[in-house]
Formats: C-alpha cells, structure tokens, sequence
C-alpha cells in the first residue's frame, strides 16, 4: 500500500519533465487533504512553486462519470482537483484533466487553457506523442483535437451499448493493468485502437447500497468460467481515416493484454494471451506488409505472468524484453525480428522493472531484488549483461522516476521504522536536492511517539518442503507473562507483506497494536511475489490450500514462543487476506481465538475470468478445483469469533461474497460478526470511514484476546 505522510502534504504522483529540468508533483492542500493541487520543483533555480491551484481553475463539486469512478478505483485514485496529469514528450507542456474537462498548459504561459468543455465526461485523456494534439475518450468513441487549431474529430462514431472503442475492458483494468485501449503512433501519423463487444459477457446486476439510497448497477461481469469480451484492434491513419484492421488470429477467444508501437511508425507490435494464459506471444504487425510475426513466445505448464518491461531502442533495431524462462523475472535483448541477442540480467532474484535506459552508453537502469526480497533497489548495468551496480543506499525499500534522457531521477524511500524521503538524484545516485525530505526532526509528527516506537524483528522459518518464509515481529516492551498476539496476513499473488517498507496507516496500525501489548506478527507464504515463479506456482489450482498450511505453520511458530499466549491469537486479512482468515478459521478450527475477514471472496466461480482463472484453470474444466478452494465446505467448521467487514459498493469483490457467506452461516446457526459499510467499494476508503474500521478491528480483538 501507498505511505502516506503523517503532515498529509507529501508530493505523489512525482515525475521529472522530459527534459531533466522540472520535477512535477500533486499536493493535498493543507486545508482539505482530498483537494488535490499541481506544483513544480524548478532544478535549475531551486524554486519550489504551486502551478495550478485546481479551486481557481474549477470551484464546486466534481460530478464523475460511472466511467470515470470506476476507472479511478482501478488506478487507486481518491479525492478531486487536480489527480493526474502528463507532460508532453518535449517537455515543454502540461496536460491534465479536471472536472470531466481537459486542461492544456504550454511552459512560460500565464495560464492553463480548458481545451474542452461539454456536458459530457471526458475520460483517458493524452497528448499526442509530439503534442500537436490531445486525445480522449468520450461516450465510448475515440476523439482528437488539434491544440493549434481546435478542430475536433471523432475517430470513432459507432460506440454505444456493449461496443466500445479505445476503452480497456473490466478485466484489462482490474487484472491487467492496461488502463487504455488505445494507442499514438510515434510520429503522429495514426492511432492504434481497439473495438470491445461485450455483448457475451453476462449481465451481473448489483446493489450499489448506500446510507439514503439503493442503486442498482447492471454490470458486464466475466465471471470464471463465462465469456470475455471480444476484442479487435485496427490502426487508423489521421490523414485519410483509412482503417486498418490487425488480425489477431481465428482463435477468439483470447486476451490483448499489451500494445505498443515501434519506434518507425510502421510496426504496431501487441501481446497475445490465451484464454488460459499458459502462452504468451508478442506479436509485430506490419502495415505497409499487412504481415504479422511472432517475435517471442513464452510458455508454461501453469500461468504466464504478464509485466510491463518491453522497450524499444530508438537507435538500434533491438528490445529489452522480461521473462521468467529461467524461474526469475530477468532481462533479455532482442532484434527487431525475434532473435535472442543475449540474457542481460540473471540469477535468484527479479527484476521489477525497467526505469530507463541510456542508448548511448548502453547501459539499463533497474529495479529488483538483487540484494534481498524485502527491499526493491535501483540498479543499472550494461547491455552485455556486466557491471551490476546497485545505486540506492542497502537497508531501505526504493521506488524511483527516471527523466527520459536518464540523467536524473526522483526516489521516493523508506524503512519499516522511517517514514518516507522524496529527493532528486543523479542517474550513478548522488543527491541534488530534497523535494521531501520528511525527516524525524523535532518539528516531525512522529517524534513525540518515537521513544515508545518498537521496531520490528525480521526473521525466516522453513515450509514443510524447506523452502525459506519470511516474517515480521512487533514485540511489545513490559509485557510481564505472555502477550496476545494478532497475524496480519494476504498470501495471495502479486503482493507481499514483509518488506522493510513504510507501512503507512495499517502500518501505524500495527505499531499501535504492539504498543498496546500485542505481538504483531506477518509471514509471506509460498505463492506471494518476488521471489521466483517455482515459489509462486505452488497455489496452480489449489487456492486456499498451501498459502493455508503456511500461514498455519507460521501461526504455530509464534504460538510456541516463550512470550506469546498461544490460546489469544488472532489473525486479520483483506481481500485475499480476508478469504485466507475464512480459510484459515474454518479449515483449522482451535487453531485461533478472533478473526477479522474484509471484503473475502467465498466461492472463486464469483470471482472474473482473468485472475481466477490465471490460478485455478476454467471451472467449467476443472470443477472439482474449485469446490476445493471455495470457503463453504469448511464453513461449518467454524468455532472461533470471526469479524466480517464489506463495503456495500463493492464493484470487484462483490458484495454477493459476503452475503452468501452470511445466509450460509446463518442457515447453519454459526454466529459470527459483521461491520458493512454503506457506499464503499472495495478499499474501504475514506479517513473517518478507515479510523471507524480500525477501531472496530481493534474492538474485536481487545473483547476476545484481551
């Protein structure tokens, strides 16, 4: 999860202009921290200013589109103003959507000009790759409007209903996290788009309940097992409309999760993903030819892990490309037309992601694993695959922003212990300036806490095939006799727990916790991420089964500690971590006192095709799988106090989970407990809505632990 500042003021969504000399940032506004403002740090003069104050550029509420609500859930964005924004490839302007309207800033301009202003909503808004047009989604059609000249054209007019053009489908959102459904040619000359039909996908109606309303949502779900959308792709040119469409082969059935131009125009290359994402193939589609190749293939006999490491080099007719052929997310170089050059990276570690890349000292920048699995570092090192140098001090966890010239970068890092420092760095790491430098000063929110601050303890502990787990310790001080303890756990993949990272407000959760006498303590099960695909693949078509066992062993590691009590323990996850504290309550009942479940999936069948299925393979297929790993045949096992929050808006684990759950328990005469919460999607947000959540989790454990 993000780690938000205690002084609620930090910069987010910080990115340095093209050019190197501007670092750009979003900032809550003192007054009203979900009011969001755009500033600037200018390198070259030092001077930290406000850019655009979004209450002089709009004033009153912010009416979203449904469109726009849910695209904003997927990409984790909250509040109003000004809560994104691009620069445009030159460096040279800013573009920027507020109030369903687009916004367009040229450097040394007194002010920002709202290109458009209509009724309706205006969503997925670009500059062109040379910034001579803006581009944006409206009523499910792809429109451009050229900046010099404000002309409007509407490159798509037949979307409505279940077609859609230019506009990621529910599943490329949520599970693929493609965000767009179109895409600029380099030199302007034409866009790349797609055409969804979501005609097959079932009808899912849900209640969207809220404190003085009921809304009843009719929702395109692609339930695992039922049809996906039916994607197509064309290329159009600007200049004569001309349409072309990319074939995608007879096979319908299919994803698209990735599309991306080379660097002449004249390649338009895409992913193509089977239905049961056991291949992986990149594609290039020649225009002027009307031929397609294969460049790469990726295989595996459970899942492929999609990534965003494709590069094209603009020098040379070569690419960067990830794979895990070797068990680890590595680095690979191509030529254009497939062949394999070298491995670039390698050994038991990953590579999360390519930062930048100096085409002219030939050398990648990084980020990975290389040193530990609990913290991500920046790394470069030269195309032959030599010279590996990790950048960013050892003991702290790095996300970093590269210029695009790879000269400078932003790096935002913290500890476990330290909240997070925002500064401005030289491509080989040394400091230029702080841009936040939030540090433990008396003038700090933390400091008058910080003597009673217990630190964590990391550790591992072996699975019952050996394989090393890590974990996290809070041990209370002055405890006399043995303590309650509580396990915060997710065990899902894609995610990980133990990191020495800043752990934000369910961070300070835990320190409160610990403070009040509990042991706190978390473990990544087989299956979570970054530590090879043989660790990950241990969940194929068994959810809820080995993450279960480890969870167990790690629960029973702390239960015979000489300073834990181990008949007070009790364990609390959300999300996947909420299915795990049914999974785990139920099949192992004794096993803890308390639970507390948020947002749980019960029944995988429930759950969407791409991420299901990615796991458990088609329920149609394998049903018995499913049955396996779905909540209900244990549920009357259940013996201990089990707390289940939802929200009631819940648009991705619906809230369907947790009322056939409660009718199931109920019908059985189990008794348990439940927090749901009127309007809230899936996160739960909102800071009075999270502290009421937290205090009622705190509850729950104090009455049975205490």
């Amino acid at each position: 999860m993000s780690a938000p500042s205690l002084t609620g003021t930090a910069p987010s969504q910080v990115k340095l202009s093209p050019n190197g000399e501007r670092v750009t940032f979003i900032r809550a506004k003192a007054t009203d921290n979900t009011r969001f403002d755009l500033w600037e740090y200018h390198i070259p003069s030092g001077q930290e200013r406000i850019l655009f104050d979004a209450d002089d550029l709009h004033s009153g509420p912010e009416t979203l589109s449904d469109e726009e609500k849910a695209r904003r859930e997927r990409l984790r964005l909250s509040g109003s103003g000004i809560v994104s924004y691009q620069w445009s490839n030159d460096g040279k302007a800013l573009l920027f959507p507020l109030a369903g309207d687009v916004f367009y800033y040229k450097l040394g301009n007194k002010k920002a000009t709202r290109l458009v202003e209509t009724p309706e909503f205006e969503t997925d808004v670009k500059l062109s790759p040379k910034g001579n047009y803006v581009s944006f989604i409206r009523e499910q059609n792809v429109f451009v409007l050229d900046i010099a000249t404000g002309k409007e054209t509407a490159i798509t007019t037949q979307g409505g209903g279940d077609i859609k053009f230019g506009m990621a489908e529910f599943v490329a959102q949520e599970e693929m996290y493609r965000m767009t459904g179109y895409w600029w040619a380099p030199d302007e000359t034409a866009i790349a788009f797609t055409r969804t039909d979501e005609s097959g996908v079932k009808d899912a109606t849900r209640s969207e309940i809220y404190a003085d309303r009921i809304d009843m949502i009719d929702q395109k779900y692609p339930f695992a097992g039922t049809d996906n959308a039916r994607i197509e792709l064309y290329v159009q040119t600007l200049a004569d409309n001309e349409r072309i469409q990319v074939p995608l082969g007879a096979e319908k059935d299919i994803y698209l999760p990735r599309v991306d131009w080379m660097p002449n125009s004249k390649v338009l290359t895409y992913q193509w993903q089977s239905r049961d994402q056991k291949t992986l193939e990149l594609r290039a589609f020649d225009l002027e030819q009307k031929t397609t190749k294969t460049l790469v293939t990726e295989t595996s006999p459970t899942w492929i892990n999609l990534h965003k490491s494709l590069r094209f080099l603009k020098q040379t007719e070569q690419f960067i490309w990830a794979s895990e052929r070797d068990g680890f997310t590595h680095l690979y170089l191509y030529h254009n037309n497939g062949e394999l050059i070298r491995q670039v990276t390698q050994g038991d570690w990953v590579v999360t992601s390519i930062d930048a890349i100096d085409e002219k000292e030939e050398v990648i920048y990084f980020s990975g694993r290389a040193d530990t699995p609990l913290e991500t570092h920046l790394y470069s090192i030269d195309f032959a695959g030599k010279n590996l140098t990790r950048i960013t001090p050892a003991d702290q966890y790095n996300a970093v922003n590269f210029s695009s010239d790879a000269t400078v970068f932003v790096n935002s890092f913290s500890t476990i212990n330290t909240p997070p420092q925002t500064g401005l760095y030289r491509a080989e790491g040394s400091l230029i300036t702080w841009l936040d430098e939030n540090a433990l000063d008396m003038n700090h929110p933390l400091t008058n806490y910080y003597e009673n601050w217990i630190a964590p303890e990391f550790g591992t502990i072996k699975a019952d095939d050996g394989t090393e787990l890590y974990y996290r310790l809070y041990r209370p001080r002055n405890v006399q006799g043995k303590a309650p303890a509580i396990v915060y756990h997710y065990g899902g993949p894609i995610a990980q727990v133990v990191t020495n990272r800043w752990g934000g407000t369910r961070g300070l959760m835990f320190q409160y916790w610990a403070q009040q006498g509990y042991v706190v303590f978390s473990i990544d099960n087989r299956g979570s991420n970054y530590r090879g695909k043989a660790f990950e693949d241990h969940i194929y078509q068994r959810m809820g089964d080995i993450e279960v066992l480890d969870q167990k062993r790690g629960i029973e590691w702390l239960k015979a500690q000489p300073f834990v009590d181990g008949n007070r323990v009790g364990i609390y996850g959300h999300s996947y971590g909420g299915y795990m504290t049914l999974m785990t309550m139920f099949k192992h009942p004794g096993l803890v006192t308390a639970g507390v479940s948020g947002a749980p999936v019960t029944d995988w069948r429930l759950y969407d095709t791409h991420y299901t299925e990615r796991y458990m393979g088609d329920p149609r297929k394998v049903p018995q799988k499913y049955d396996a790993s779905s909540v209900f045949p244990y549920a009357n096992q259940l013996e201990d106090e089990l707390l289940i929050l939802h929200g009631m808006a819940d648009d991705n684990v619906l809230f369907t989970h947790a009322t056939k759950l409660y009718k199931h328990l109920q019908d059985n005469a189990k008794l348990f407990h439940v927090m749901d919460y009127p309007g809230k999607k899936h996160g739960i947000r909102g800071k009075n809505t999270q502290i009421h959540m937290y205090k009622t989790i705190t509850k729950h454990f104090d009455t049975h632990l205490q």
